[in-house]
């Protein structure tokens, strides 16, 4: 037992309990988001209700620039960005706010590679591009993976915002998970793709309310923005960017851009969560709109949870809750600085934690939306000849919604035992995000790659990343794989409490190498291997002539790079010519050409 505090008579747990101040004024707050949210489904689910499929999935690409983007900058924040951001920060230092280098470049990306081809052809499932450029296989692999991406990371989703709940009333993560996922999962399969856009504007708002009040709040109990900063240089928290070529540094430069790059690319763009926001518009230029919206959302949301991991640690500077156990798990710091400093003020508590799970359901709500095109447009219509009438489209898609919530409501109890938040949901997301991301790009930047090697190439990076991903999760959860941490204090502290034993001392150097890496570079990784082994075998295979490709399932520049056959049978089909060969000194010019009729003859020996 510790007594670090003069004339200290409180226990640790007792602190705890007494900082649980959550009463009538903030389950009234918290309620009325949920309500709101209801009552935006029903609107869509009745007054507004969706007459087909198309209007159902992407609103029949009728929505506005702000709408979307505000919906994109909602669905992409979830709970896990606004508590394991500040955790991050408060934990290792500023390095990861690095990370919106990598940000810009994918939004470059995405605006002149990979928007202009999605939303030329007008798709509804991202998916649907894997068969039109490859075939029904390659498709269903795609649709495959989004189903493992999204049951894996949507209970994280669920699971970050209950444990924030508990933080602040006592109650049990799993009482009231199922709650509000119920109301979650009623509101998306009623009101579709525009009731959930128009619950994320408004969750959007509240999020964004609710942080603002904690930094302001926050930085005046502390005593202003100097003080903030001081402790943290102090401390070694705020840090130039770390340059070191080291691949196995956890978090460098070249590890957040570059690896943090081919990350928000797949999971800020070419995802059907996303993608289905950008084809709800109306054209490629509003597209482009939305998604610089988009990311200039993204800087401030960043800048703020940086800043509330930077304020976490200016408030606890000299008494570490994590080692007194006054925080049981890493991702509760955020809401116990609420705790502290908005506690005393009726109502204000219950609107940040109505923030954090406005967050949190906007991201479910757009992941189950998106399930439902998948199971349509993906699993349904390609391998089933039924035609669906609307009413069974929409009871299929409503029922889709039902079960994945279910499904995920259930694994939140897998979930909570696998550590920090914030690198779980990267590291474990990776396992998809990079072969997904892989056979996207091969099919858009590589015209020589053919499915087989789509294929093979896609199967071969899912094992890799399954085996890289796990595996080095299981060491970091067992405590033989970790990362040395920021300085921390228990001077300060008033109350009795047994310290916890954290282990500060890194033992990567005793794992395999390749366990080692950041990761931030698995998505990368997953995306190299896929395309490394699918050239290779379209190679061993027959490769696809470039010029067989539709130029629409190509990126704008790669498709001026493609010279078009002078003739629209040539070559390779088994006849000759009665002008002879293209390059035939003895050619007409085209404009002569274009007068005469190409005779095919039948090749002989």
């Amino acid at each position: 037992m510790s007594s670090l505090g003069e004339n200290s008579i409180l226990d640790v747990s007792e602190v705890g309990i007494s900082m649980q101040r959550f009463g009538k004024f903030e389950y009234i707050t918290f309620i009325s988001m949920l309500a709101i949210c209801l009552l935006v489904g029903l609107y869509f689910g009745i007054c507004k209700k969706s007459q087909t499929a198309q209007d159902y999935l992407v609103a029949s690409r009728s929505m506005g620039v702000i709408p979307i983007a505000m919906s994109l900058l909602a669905s992409w924040v979830s709970g896990i960005s606004l508590l394991g951001i500040p955790t991050e920060i408060y934990v290792y230092g500023i390095q990861y706010s690095n990370i919106i280098g990598g940000f810009l470049i994918s939004t470059l990306l995405m605006a002149y590679i990979y928007l202009p081809v999605f939303q030329g052809l007008q798709l509804t499932s991202t998916y649907e591009y894997h068969e039109r450029r490859f075939n029904k296989k390659v498709r269903l692999f795609g649709s495959v993976l989004f189903t493992i991406k999204m049951i894996s990371w949507l209970p994280l989703v669920i699971y970050v915002p209950a444990l924030a709940f508990n933080q602040v009333t006592g109650i049990n993560v799993h009482l009231i998970t199922p709650i509000v996922c119920v109301f979650c999962i009623l509101y998306t399969s009623m009101g579709g793709m525009k009731g959930v856009v128009w619950t994320d504007v408004i969750q959007l708002i509240v999020m964004f309310g609710a942080l603002i009040l904690v930094v302001i709040k926050g930085t005046i109990d502390v005593g202003g923005i100097k003080k903030v900063f001081q402790r943290n240089w102090d401390s070694d928290r705020i840090e130039p960017p770390n340059f070191d070529l080291d691949p196995m540094a956890r978090h460098t430069i070249w590890a957040l851009v570059i690896g943090g790059t081919f990350y928000t690319v797949q999971t800020a763009g070419v995802n059907q969560n996303m993608i289905q926001r950008y084809l709800s518009l109306p054209s490629l230029e509003a597209g482009k709109r939305a998604l610089w919206t988009f990311f200039f959302g993204i800087i401030i949301l960043i800048a703020l949870c940086t800043y509330c991991g930077l304020l976490i640690y200016a408030t606890f500077y000299n008494c570490d809750p994590l080692t007194t156990t006054l925080a049981r798990e890493k991702d509760q710091l955020l809401p116990l600085l609420v705790m502290e400093i908005l506690g005393d003020i009726p109502g204000l508590a219950g609107i940040f934690l109505a923030g954090i799970f406005s967050a949190a359901l906007s991201s479910l709500s757009t992941a189950l939306n998106a399930m439902a095109a998948i199971v349509l447009e993906d699993f349904y219509k390609p391998f089933f000849k039924k035609q669906l009438s609307d009413k069974e489209e929409s009871y299929l898609m409503k029922s889709t919604v039902v079960l994945t919530g279910a499904v995920c409501i259930g694994l939140v109890f897998v979930v909570e035992k696998l550590g920090a938040v914030l690198q779980l949901s990267m590291s474990i997301g990776s396992i998809a995000n990079g072969p997904s991301l892989g056979v996207s790009t091969m099919g858009i930047l590589l015209p020589w790659v053919n499915s087989e090697g789509a294929l093979v190439g896609g199967i071969t990076s899912l094992i890799f990343m399954c085996w890289l991903c796990l595996k080095t999760q299981s060491l970091i959860t067992s405590g033989d794989l970790t990362f040395a941490e920021k300085s921390v204090s228990t001077y300060g502290c008033h109350y009795h409490f047994t310290p916890r034993n954290l282990n500060n001392i890194t033992h990567a150097d005793e794992q395999f190498m390749i366990y080692r890496l950041s990761y931030l570079w698995y998505c990368l990784i997953g995306v190299l291997v896929s395309m490394v082994v699918g050239l290779s075998v379209s190679f061993l295979t027959k490769p696809t002539d470039p010029r067989d490709v539709d130029p629409k399932l190509l990126a704008p520049f790669v498709r001026k790079l493609i010279k078009p056959r002078q003739y629209p049978n040539q070559p390779d089909d088994g006849i000759i010519y009665a002008f002879g060969a293209p390059n035939d000194e003895n050619v007409e010019s085209s404009s002569n050409m274009r007068n005469k009729e190409v005779i095919p003859m039948m090749k002989t020996c």
